[in-house]
Formats: C-alpha cells, sequence, structure tokens
C-alpha cells in the first residue's frame, strides 16, 4: 500500500492551456483546454485499470490495497463496463477493444453468487447505460474502431439485458419492483418488496427508451413510461406531493399511490428529478410534460427548500422534507446531492433562463465550500447545518459541541466523514463551466482531483477513505466502485478538454444527454 504524490499542480505553469473557441462562440463561451491535466486524469484511469484488468478482470470492482476483487455488481464486469464511455471519450483505443471483447462474452443470465439481489436501478444506470451509450459512440464519433458485427453484439447485449430485467415490471400496477433474483430455473424472479422508491422509478426511462429507440421496439420505453406515469401525475397529492412538483420518496407497487411525503436531493430521490430536464432534452415533443414537472419542482426548490446556515448566509443549500411546511424541514444534505447545482444549471441553458442558471452556480459554490474546509480537501458524504432564519424550532438544532467552531467556520458540520470516490461534486463544476466558460471552475475541479488523487491513490488503484477531516483521509476501505471510472474520472477530464460534440452546449444545441452514470447517450433524432 502506497500513495502516488506526483507534481501535478506544478504542470499547469510549465505546459500552456490551448484555448478553443467554439463554433458558436458569438452565442456561447470558448473553452480552455488543459493537455497537461488531461494527461494527469489519463495516467489516473490507466493506473486504476491496470490494476482492476490484472487483479479483479473479469469481475466487478477491484480491491486496491489487498489486490483482489468484489463481485458487488452481478459479476458481469461492472467496472469493465461503467469504463468503457470514458475510455472512448480519452480515446484509449487499447482498453476499448479489451471491454467490447468482455461484453461479447457476458451471460446476463446468470449472476456470479447465486441468489444474490440484482438491482433493477443499479443494473439499469451501469450495465444498460453503458452499453447503449458505447453503442452511439461506435456508431457515431468511435465508427470504424471496432468491427460492425461486435458493435452489433454489443446492442444485442443491451437487448438481451433488457428482456431479463423486463420481469421487474410484471405487477399490478407496472411499477417496477427493483430488487431481482436470477439464476433460478424459471428465469429471474422478483422479490416481495411492497413499495419502491421514487428514484429507482424514475431513473430508467432515459436508457430503456433508448434500447426502444434503437430497436424500433417500443416495448422497452413503454415498461418505464407505466411506472413513470404515477411520478408524474401523483395519485394522493395530499401525501405524496407536499410541495408543488417535489413529491415523495416511496410508491406502493399494488396501486402507485404515495405511501409518503418525505424526499428532497438526496439519494433515493435524486435522479428522478435529474431525468425529468434531461429526458426533455433527449426529445422535446414526446417528453414536454417532463420539462413542465421539472420546472415546478424547481420553482417549488427555490421558494421552499433554499437555506442558508447560520454562520454562514452567503451558502446556499437545499433542505430534505418529512412533509409539508417549516416544521417538516431537514437541514441535511449529502455529497449524492451535489449534483443538484449541476442538474438546474443544465436545465436552465435548456430553458434559457438565467435565473435557474444563477441559483445552480450559488448550489455549486455551496458544495465546492464543503470541500474547502476539510483537512484533505474532499467533501463529506453527508453534512447538515443550522437555517438562518427559521429561529428555535425543533428541526433546527445548533451545530454540537465538538463542531461548533467547525461550524462557524464553514457553515456546515460533518455527519458522516466518509469519502467513497463520488462524483457528484466534479458533475455541477462541469457543467457550470460549460454554461459559463468561467475558468475558476476548472481549477476547483482540478484542486478536487489533484486532492483525490493525493488521499485516494491506494496499492494499485484508488479507495474510498473513511473520513476526509483527517490528516491522510483516516483509513482506506480497500474499494474501487465502478462510478470511479464512469464518472469523476470522465468529469475530470471532460472539464479540462475542448469542445466535442458530446460535451454539454450552452447554446441549446445538445447532441448528446448523460444518464446518472455519466454515460453520454446521443439525443434522439440527431444525425450520426
Amino acid at each position: 500500500m502506497y500513495r502516488y504524490s506526483w507534481a501535478l499542480a506544478a504542470l499547469g505553469a510549465i505546459s500552456p492551456a490551448v484555448v478553443f473557441a467554439s463554433p458558436l462562440a458569438s452565442r456561447g463561451p470558448g473553452y480552455i483546454s488543459h493537455p497537461n491535466r488531461l494527461s494527469g486524469v489519463k495516467e489516473a484511469f490507466q493506473r486504476s485499470w491496470n490494476g482492476y484488468y490484472k487483479y479483479a478482470f473479469p469481475n466487478d470492482s477491484l480491491k486496491p490495497i489487498s489486490m483482489g476483487y468484489d463481485n458487488d455488481r452481478n459479476g458481469w464486469g461492472a467496472s469493465a463496463v461503467d469504463a468503457l464511455s470514458t475510455a472512448l471519450v480519452m480515446e484509449n483505443d487499447v482498453v476499448v477493444k479489451q471491454i467490447v471483447e468482455h461484453i461479447k462474452t457476458i451471460d446476463f443470465n446468470h449472476t456470479v453468487v447465486g441468489g444474490e439481489s440484482v438491482s433493477l436501478f443499479e443494473t439499469t444506470i451501469r450495465y444498460l447505460g453503458g452499453m447503449v451509450s458505447a453503442y452511439d459512440f461506435l456508431t457515431g464519433p468511435s465508427k470504424g474502431l471496432i468491427d460492425a458485427d461486435s458493435v452489433q453484439a454489443i446492442l444485442d447485449q443491451a437487448v438481451n439485458l433488457a428482456e431479463l430485467l423486463s420481469v421487474a415490471f410484471t405487477t399490478p400496477s407496472g411499477v417496477p419492483i427493483n430488487d431481482l433474483t436470477f439464476n433460478g430455473p424459471n428465469g429471474p424472479v422478483t422479490s416481495d418488496e411492497s413499495t419502491n422508491g421514487i428514484a429507482t422509478i424514475g431513473t430508467l426511462i432515459l436508457e430503456w427508451t433508448r434500447v426502444s429507440d434503437l430497436t424500433g421496439n417500443d416495448k422497452y420505453a413503454n415498461l418505464t413510461r407505466t411506472g413513470e406515469n404515477y411520478l408524474l401525475n401523483v395519485k394522493n397529492p395530499d401525501v405524496g406531493e407536499p410541495y408543488p412538483g417535489l413529491i415523495g420518496t416511496n410508491v406502493n407497487i399494488q396501486d402507485g399511490t404515495f405511501a409518503d411525503g418525505s424526499g428532497g436531493w438526496n439519494g433515493g430521490t435524486d435522479s428522478f428529478y435529474e431525468y425529468l430536464i434531461k429526458m426533455y432534452i433527449y426529445d422535446s415533443e414526446r417528453f414536454a410534460v417532463f420539462k413542465d414537472r421539472w420546472v415546478a419542482a424547481i420553482d417549488s426548490s427555490i421558494k421552499y427548500l433554499a437555506s442558508h446556515p447560520s454562520s454562514r448566509p452567503d451558502v446556499t443549500f437545499l433542505a430534505a422534507y418529512n412533509g409539508k411546511g417549516e416544521s417538516n424541514l431537514n437541514f441535511v444534505s449529502s455529497h449524492l446531492a451535489c449534483f443538484d447545482g449541476g442538474n438546474i444549471i443544465l436545465g436552465g441553458l435548456t430553458l434559457n433562463n438565467k435565473d435557474y442558471v444563477d441559483f445552480g452556480l450559488k448550489l455549486v459554490e455551496g458544495c465546492h465550500d464543503t470541500y474547502l474546509g476539510t483537512v484533505t480537501g474532499i467533501g463529506p458524504e453527508s453534512f447538515r447545518w443550522q437555517d438562518s432564519k427559521l429561529g428555535n424550532l425543533t428541526n433546527n438544532g445548533p451545530a454540537p459541541g465538538g463542531q461548533a467552531d467547525f461550524y462557524a467556520k464553514n457553515g456546515y458540520w460533518i455527519t458522516s466523514s466518509a469519502y467513497i470516490l463520488r462524483p457528484e461534486v466534479m458533475e455541477s463544476y462541469y457543467y457550470a463551466y460549460r454554461a459559463t466558460g468561467d475558468t475558476k471552475y476548472q481549477e476547483w475541479a482540478w484542486d478536487a482531483f489533484l486532492n483525490i488523487n493525493k488521499t485516494c491513490s491506494a496499492g494499485v488503484g484508488f479507495s474510498g477513505v473513511t473520513n476526509v477531516n483527517a490528516a491522510n483521509g483516516g483509513a482506506f476501505y480497500d474499494s474501487q466502485e465502478s462510478f470511479w471510472f464512469a464518472e469523476v474520472l470522465k468529469y475530470s477530464y471532460l472539464i479540462q478538454a475542448g469542445d466535442a460534440p458530446y460535451q454539454v452546449s450552452a447554446v441549446h444545441r445538445n447532441e448528446w444527454v448523460f444518464n446518472t452514470e455519466a454515460h453520454p447517450v446521443r439525443v434522439a433524432g440527431r444525425p450520426i
């Protein structure tokens, strides 16, 4: 076990940046490419891949310190499939070809460990999303890199996987069951869950619709749209929609009604809101109502959930809620939730709404502050604050004594100090930069990348750490999650790169849209 301490921070002064004028520069920002930084991110990708390929492939994820592996995502090679779109963006042809050969051999009918639970949500965003993204790249900007039969095999595997997962939707309401069991004599079967969450219902439609559009078979899109409709048209709004557009978390599988009115932008609800605007970008005609619901959710978030810490009223976070009213607000957020600024920026660009962009930028700054406050320069898994305006309500208590000074300085206190290689802050930096062209976001991203490299480099790859507010991150978890490849390294790369067709556009010309795992998917109807 050892840490890398290469001096990438100094390279910016040695290797000049390259300025790319946008083809639409008169109507949008220009962008600056930093070749030295791109090389640094490529090095981190290659190091992570080499460790995975030697010690873990074709299993799911690398244990970089013990040089072993986990099969935490069905044993189908999650890190390989998740890494493919990043390898394509980086033009790492050797790794692309290794992964494509692997995808052709996956037996999606069986999991490695018999009887383990297969998550419809996780399998969709990682495997299905990774494969349709690869197909779009290999029939588009990377066409000719892989032979046509192998490219077709990727789509065939995506269809095969969708067919197997389709059992999840065989419920009385059409609301899917998330947890499935494979390896049985009659194929996959569902668990006996009575509810499912809005993120695990509402974060399927992009990938499954893309499979339908690529195959001409509407079955897959229709399956996901049925469950989604219960989220767009709440049957019991007195319980399930405390604020216009902001809904509860759990939906009854039997009839599609809501079981609660708790929610926000944290895990379990987050990517439902993310996909509303992304589906509108994907196809503004078919998914016009998704835009309307996203607008309602954002307007309510700004009106009811925006909060400023008592010690730092200049900082903006979004609260969670346990029903309607100030007494039901919960002043807690997370690294996961820090995608919110980027999503609101994207929607603001799409709808030409400067107020949304500006509010998203404030949220990005708040999440940047969570990185600035810790010893490692990396933000924590979860944190809390005391709202500056609500007064002494029971849900608005002060910081615990041991963190009072920390809160006074930083505007939050830590409730979970872990960092497990999450991407959301880097993701929002990316959208902020693409919206504005302001190079400070590139600097924030580079600082974050250097801090992650310094703290999380471990053994033959990278590992999550236990305490971002302790020297060296406390201890290692010995786990390199697949989204390290798909998201952290991709966003770290793209924000330092020049323009490309798959980059987010600030001028309403998006040709691609990123799924929640950062796999770029070609927008419907755009020519290859």
